[in-house]
């Protein structure tokens, strides 16, 4: 297929990996990095496809009216953040309108509101709290965009003030292996760094305050990153699953939902499959003097397989499965009136609904959270049940 000349377009909308849409004479949709709605550009193809293309910006003839100016000086480059372009307004809506197209698009699911309700964060910067930070030859920092290469910097503006300043360390470190390294940062400001070796740095433990009570987190583990809206997040989970007998959660991880949902039914089964997590789950519980609690180290299609748990009928199953979504079978497996599934791929999450619809579940709510300003990242919580 001859590639089209350079080409001037206006970008309508954003697009769930991050990109501007706009169309082509021919009719054909364009995605274009780091553009912004209402822009009017000339662009580059770089790609050629026959029902859409790929293209680069050589031209602004128009900004849009939600351009603002980047705040980091590798923005761009860096591929760890896709819209400190556009104002924060215009990223919400972008991401309530990525939500929606999943539901609609991928899931085919009924009953999806027009309008979805969408919590934004109250920290568009400073408010990440766990990342994976590269140390190579070349520097330290972020992957480059499209790169396995590292995007060297010595500060990252999205980072908690703790991690923004053990970048920095990292980088002033000539000693420091090479690899990626995963940082946390607890609520008192305590920094935990996983090496690329699989040795702990600095504290073994973080701690996230919580409701009623805190949760240790040792390094590598994984924990909700935005310490501005991680307690509404728990609170609105929380509010979804109800008060009850039994509860089932899946995915349970350390226990960042686990403590809360145990205070609200008589008894609670947790599934988890990653052994330090497992570890971190019993501690919390036994410190938290929860004995209601039954942990089971397993995965969660060999856990529901296993005929006592097959056989349950709890009030509500709560999982918060990985990017990936449900292993396969998981859907058609689960039983309860009722399901609160948070999921952080909006495309999973619907490919999973339709799952459940087909099952007979029928979705009576869902809501977007921001957990990752100027980024394309959505997390969504989506609650179902049976008529």
């Amino acid at each position: 297929m001859p590639r089209p000349s350079d080409l001037e377009l206006d970008v309508e909308r954003l697009a769930a990996g991050g990109d501007g849409v706009g169309r082509v004479p021919d009719g054909r949709v364009a995605f274009i990095p780091f553009s912004a709605p209402g822009d009017r550009l000339r662009v580059r193809t770089t790609e050629v496809r026959r029902r859409y293309l790929r293209a680069s910006v050589i031209e602004m003839i128009t900004p849009g009216p939600s351009r603002v100016e980047p705040l980091c000086p590798v923005f761009g480059d860096c591929g760890g953040c896709a819209w400190q372009h556009l104002h924060y307004t215009a990223q919400l809506e972008a991401k309530r309108g990525i939500l929606r197209d999943a539901l609609t698009r991928i899931g085919k699911l009924a009953a999806v509101p027009e309008q979805i309700e969408m919590r934004g964060s109250p920290m568009a910067y400073g408010y990440r709290s766990r990342a994976r930070v590269v140390v190579e030859e070349a520097g330290v920092g972020f992957r480059r965009r499209g790169s396995h290469r590292v995007c060297p910097t010595v500060h990252c503006p999205v980072l908690v003030p703790e991690l923004d300043a053990t970048l920095a360390a990292l980088a002033r470190d000539p000693q420091a292996p090479r690899g990626e390294w995963e940082l946390a940062a607890g609520d008192s400001g305590e920094v935990s760094l996983l090496a690329p070796e699989g040795r702990t740095r600095g504290e073994k433990k973080i701690h996230l305050r919580l409701a009623g009570g805190s949760v240790a987190i040792s390094a590598g583990v994984f924990s909700q990153a935005n310490v501005a809206l991680r307690a509404d997040l728990a609170d609105a989970v929380h509010e979804a699953a109800g008060e009850g007998e039994l509860a089932l959660e899946l995915f349970a991880g350390a226990g960042f939902l686990t403590l809360g949902l145990a205070r609200r039914f008589r008894r609670l089964v947790a599934i988890e499959s990653n052994p330090r997590a497992v570890r971190d789950l019993r501690e919390n519980l036994s410190a938290a003097r929860i004995e209601s609690v039954e942990v089971r180290g397993v995965p969660v299609e060999d856990a529901l397989g296993n005929a006592p748990l097959r056989h349950l009928r709890p009030d509500v199953i709560v999982l918060d499965p990985p990017r990936t979504g449900l292993p396969r079978g998981v859907a058609s497996a689960l039983d309860a009136a009722r399901l609160v599934y948070l999921s952080c791929d909006p495309a999973t999450l619907a490919r999973d609904l339709a799952s459940l619809q087909e099952g007979g579940f029928r979705l009576v709510r869902v809501m977007g959270f921001d957990l990752f300003p100027q980024t394309p990242h959505v997390e969504a919580l989506a609650v179902v049940e049976k008529p």
